[in-house]
C-alpha cells in the first residue's frame, strides 16, 4: 500500500530505480564468461564448460533483467517522457562507444595496410595471403544489409502510423535478411583462404568482421524481441522506446559493415 500511495504522490517523471539483484549478478556472469574464454583459449582443463555456463548464465540475467525493464515501461508506466528521454541519450552513448570499440579495428588495419612493416614483405596485403574477391558474398552481403536497413524503417514508419501489420511482416523481412546475412558470413569464413593466425592481415579481417557479425548476432535478438512485443502490443503510437533502440542498433550496424566493405574487402584487399 506505502509503494501504491507512493507511486500516486510522485511530483516528479522521473524513475527511481527500484532494488534489483541483476546488475551484481550479471557482472557475476560476465566475469565468468571472461574467466571461461581466457582459460578455454590457453587450452586448460575446463575453460569450455565455464565458457558455455557463464555464457548461459549471461543469457537468462538478459532476459530476466529485460523482463522487468519490459514490464516497467509497459504495464507500469515508469517510462514517462522525461525517462525516455534518458534512456534515449543512454542508447546514443551506447553507440558512441561501440564506434569508439570499431575505430580501434580500423586504426589498426590503416596502420599496417598504409605503411607495411618489412616483416610481411613491405606489400598489402601481404604476398602470403589469398584475400576474398569483395564482388562475391561481401558485396551480396551489403545488399542484404541495406536492405534489412530499409525494411526495419519501414517498420518504424508503419508503427509511428499505427499499422501494426504492416510494421510486423516488414519487421520479419527484416529478421529474415539478418538471418541470410550470417548464413553468408559463415559460409565466408567456412572458406576462406586464411585463418585468424596467417598475420596481421588475418587477425584485423577476423577480429573487425568477426565482431560486426557478432553485432549482427545481438541486433537480430533485439529485433527478434521486439517482433515478440509488437505481436503482443506492447508498442504504440507514442511509446515504442523499445522499437526505436533496435532500429538505431542495426542502422549503426549498416553503417560500420559499409565501412568494412570499402576499407578492408575493397580497397584493402585490392
Amino acid at each position: 500500500m506505502y509503494e501504491l500511495i507512493k507511486k500516486n504522490t510522485q511530483k516528479h517523471p522521473f524513475h527511481l530505480v527500484d532494488p534489483s539483484p541483476w546488475p551484481l549478478v550479471a557482472a557475476f556472469a560476465a566475469f565468468t564468461v571472461t574467466s571461461g574464454g581466457v582459460l578455454y583459449m590457453h587450452n586448460y582443463s575446463g575453460g569450455g564448460f565455464l565458457l558455455f555456463v557463464g555464457f548461459l548464465f549471461l543469457l537468462f540475467v538478459m532476459y530476466t533483467w529485460w523482463r522487468d525493464i519490459v514490464r516497467e515501461g509497459t504495464f507500469e508506466g515508469q517510462h514517462t517522457k522525461a525517462v525516455q528521454s534518458g534512456l534515449r541519450m543512454g542508447m546514443i552513448l551506447f553507440i558512441v562507444s561501440e564506434i569508439m570499440f570499431f575505430l580501434a579495428f580500423f586504426w589498426a588495419f590503416f596502420h599496417s595496410s598504409l605503411a607495411p612493416v618489412p616483416e610481411i614483405g613491405g606489400v598489402w596485403p601481404p604476398k602470403a595471403i589469398e584475400v576474398m574477391s569483395p564482388w562475391g558474398i561481401p558485396f551480396l552481403n551489403t545488399i542484404i544489409l541495406l536492405t534489412s536497413g530499409a525494411t526495419v524503417t519501414w517498420a518504424h514508419e508503419a508503427i509511428i502510423h499505427n499499422r501494426r501489420e504492416d510494421a510486423l511482416s516488414s519487421l520479419i523481412y527484416t529478421i529474415l535478411y539478418a538471418i541470410y546475412f550470417t548464413s553468408f558470413q559463415v559460409y565466408e569464413y567456412y572458406h576462406a583462404g586464411f585463418a585468424m593466425s596467417d598475420g596481421i592481415y588475418g587477425s584485423v579481417f577476423y577480429m573487425a568482421t568477426g565482431f560486426h557479425g557478432f553485432h549482427v548476432f545481438v541486433g537480430t535478438c533485439f529485433l527478434i524481441v521486439c517482433a515478440i512485443r509488437l505481436y503482443n502490443y506492447h508498442f504504440t503510437v507514442e511509446h515504442h522506446f523499445g522499437f526505436e533502440a533496435a532500429a538505431w542498433y542495426w542502422h549503426f550496424v549498416d553503417v560500420v559493415w559499409l565501412f568494412l566493405f570499402v576499407s578492408i574487402y575493397w580497397w584493402g584487399g585490392s
